[in-house]
């Protein structure tokens, strides 16, 4: 059973400075923070400590059905009237479909007869304040559609004739650490158009299974109003993207992958919302500021959207009720939290290093998102306790990712966002040759060991429009004309030995969990680009080509094969399960890096002309086998190295104490991994 909000909020900053001493001098404001989160606790929470009820805002605002007929209601505070009208009314306002305010809250009513709505029958609201009125789609609706031919959005009411019944009744998250498939749901699809539910059912859930990935992350589920935003400008935060289909069809696809034992966790967008009026929350009610900050503060420049206003009570209300909405409703088993850094500062990050600890603790930061965050993740796990959430921050916060009951803020994961920064300065800005190995290496592990975080090398981020995949960076052009078996170019053989060993090195080093967006782990080229007017609103980059990956005469499925290899193998050594990663070998000169971890031994010869033979490392005595090969044939590799391999350490003959030397060929641009002989994976060859 959970802790309740109040016991979790009793703490102080004591164990988060135990595990950072220089957090020290910014005690005081730690413990503010968490008087901050206490105060909001017995201000929203019952008597218990639960947050349940309060963030059960869902189940009375918006369209209910109840026993004689249909309930609505909406916050609208500023309004001076409200109307209900579609279908119903012929699209006409009507006095008898006018809303009563019922509290000086302004919170609005309406009652209807059960014969005046049936599904699929569309609806909005015309809300009138001081100074005008506008239509509205309520801020709860449940079903948001776009008329194809108008491309007018309304909220549709929604009660087919069965609700879906669920295959999977019971599902808990496997305890495994997240080995995370990110995809989105429209682009899945080889076809130059959208994709649905159902097709992402059917065709996509089992290849990521047969991948090994134990972790769906759906992107751009809320519903929003321009697709090109890739689901990021969201206007109807209660609404799955009916785009995609329907309801029961997302119900479907999520359990279909619980049914192949993956979890599925899904983007939630509460850092900003889209500006639109209409579709949106902006001006809602007539004002700037029902939802959102007043003036500035209330908008993001650089995204074109609207900052929530985190101190309100109606406000918290609302987006606590979502994360449970989504929970219990769809039954998702977790979210990655998008825009974290920009909800906690009022500078959203932007043109910030972050290089000071100051940094975390001056007036830029926004207390009021900082106890919003807390309080969710304490709903979240409160209901299920064995959901996880993700924090995307780029920023470090200290404690983002430690439990609110240790002075932290509750996230169970915080992405490791530098890492794929670091491998676009390394394959976009330096030779291979000047790869620096100490640099790299402290990249790789450099996070707060109290923290657990996620690695990935590459994500949809780096390969949205204005950039590239990893693979395509690599191979550039030859990608067109080059990718065949048999085909010689070698810019080609780089990018594949390359991509190969930055995705290795990632996952062996990753703290507690490690993503890959779908279509990387086989090198997908180009890039990310949405329909649009620039591009003549063409889906050509906003789909994943998946016939290059099934077509045996070409390289593709060799690096498929490879990803699917690592993350068996991670899965069959519990490697994100192990303790961090223990250098045994940094050489700059040579590009040699060598680790420990999950008692294997991981050697990489990043170097691009240079062979070793002999290559000596110091590691435990004893008998090793080769049990994965990143120049294996099997993967598109040279074949220089012998499959499953035995070695033997010999003592240091220089007298290094009880030093044990393990003697390598290691070919150029090759990673290996070796296992001591009575530690072998199942499925070693």
């Amino acid at each position: 059973m959970a802790k309740t909000i109040g016991e979790d909020c009793r703490h102080r900053s004591g164990p988060l400075v135990e595990k950072d001493p220089y957090l020290a001098p910014y005690a005081p404001i730690i413990d503010r923070r968490i008087s901050l989160t206490e105060a909001a606790c017995r201000r929203l929470a019952d008597p218990a400590g639960s947050l349940a009820r309060f963030a059960n805002g869902h189940t009375y605002f918006g369209l209910h059905r109840q026993e004689k007929g249909w309930v609505f209601r909406e916050w609208a505070p500023h309004a001076t009237e409200v109307f209900f009208v579609g279908t119903l009314s012929g699209w006409r306002v009507e006095q008898k479909f006018a809303l009563t305010r019922i509290n000086e809250t302004g919170v609005w009513e309406i009652n209807l007869p059960g014969d005046k709505l049936a599904h699929g029958d569309l609806y909005r609201l015309r809300i009138c304040w001081d100074s005008g009125s506008g239509d509205r789609i309520p801020a709860w609706a449940r079903r948001v559609v776009q008329d194809p031919e108008t491309l007018i959005f309304n909220a549709q009411v929604w009660e087919p004739e069965a609700e879906y019944r669920w295959r999977v009744l019971e599902f808990t998250r496997p305890a495994d650490p997240p080995l995370i498939y990110e995809a989105h749901v429209g682009m899945a699809q080889a076809e130059e158009r959208i994709g649905t539910y159902t097709e992402f059912a059917d065709r996509i859930i089992p290849r990521i299974a047969a991948a090994g990935y134990n972790t769906l992350q759906l992107m751009a589920i809320q519903e929003h109003p321009y697709y090109g935003s890739f689901g990021y400008h969201v206007s109807s935060f209660f609404a799955a993207a009916s785009r995609f289909g329907t309801p029961e069809e997302l119900k479907r696809l999520i359990d279909t992958a619980h049914s192949r034992g993956l979890s599925v966790i899904m983007d939630l967008v509460h850092s900003h919302a889209v500006a639109n009026e209409v579709e949106g929350l902006g001006r809602f009610d007539g004002t700037d500021s029902q939802y959102f900050h007043e003036g500035p503060r209330g908008w993001h420049d650089a995204w074109g959207s609207r900052c929530f206003d985190y101190g309100k009570t109606e406000v918290i209300r609302f987006l606590l009720s979502n994360c449970r909405f989504w929970l219990e409703e769809y039954r998702v088993d977790g979210f990655r939290f998008d825009g974290v850094t920009s909800m906690l500062y009022r500078h959203h990050g932007l043109e910030t290093a972050f290089v000071s600890y100051e940094d975390y603790y001056d007036d830029s930061v926004d207390e009021e998102a900082l106890v919003y965050l807390t309080l969710a993740n304490q709903i979240i796990h409160e209901l299920r306790p064995d959901a996880a959430t993700v924090a995307e921050d780029v920023s470090g916060m200290p404690g983002l990712a430690m439990p609110a009951s240790k002075g932290g803020m509750g996230f169970d994961y915080r992405l490791s966002m530098g890492i794929p920064d670091c491998w676009i300065r390394l394959t976009k800005d330096t030779a291979d040759e000047n790869w620096p190995m100490g640099y790299l290496w402290h990249e790789l592990t450099n996070r707060r060991a109290e923290e657990r975080t996620i690695g990935y090398a590459e994500s949809h981020d780096q390969a949205l429009v204005g950039d590239q995949t990893l693979m395509f960076r690599m191979a550039g052009s030859d990608m067109y004309h080059a990718m065949a078996k048999g085909a010689r170019s070698l810019q080609v053989e780089r990018a594949m030995a390359l991509h190969k060993m930055i995705r290795l090195i990632t996952l062996a080093t990753a703290g507690s969990g490690y993503l890959n967006f779908m279509g990387n782990e086989f090198g997908h080229p180009e890039w990310i680009d949405f329909p649009r007017e620039e591009n003549g609103w063409s889906y050509r980059y906003a789909r994943r080509q998946w016939h290059l990956v099934d077509d045996p005469d070409l390289r593709y499925h060799l690096l498929a094969d490879f990803d699917q290899a690592m993350i068996d193998l991670a899965r069959q050594c519990h490697l994100l399960s192990a303790p961090e990663p223990r250098l045994l070998h940094e050489h700059d000169d040579e590009k040699i890096l060598a680790f420990e971890r999950a008692g294997l031994m991981w050697v990489f010869n990043f170097h691009p002309v240079n062979s070793y033979t002999d290559y000596e490392i110091s590691t435990h005595p004893g008998k090793y086998r080769m049990v994965l090969d990143s120049d294996d044939p099997a993967h598109g590799g040279h074949g220089r190295l012998a499959a499953g391999q035995i070695h033997f350490t010999r003592p240091d003959k220089k007298g290094h104490g009880n030093r044990h030397l393990l003697s390598l060929y290691l070919p150029t641009r090759t990673a290996l991994v070796l296992a001591p002989e009575h530690r072998m994976p199942v499925s070693a060859p």
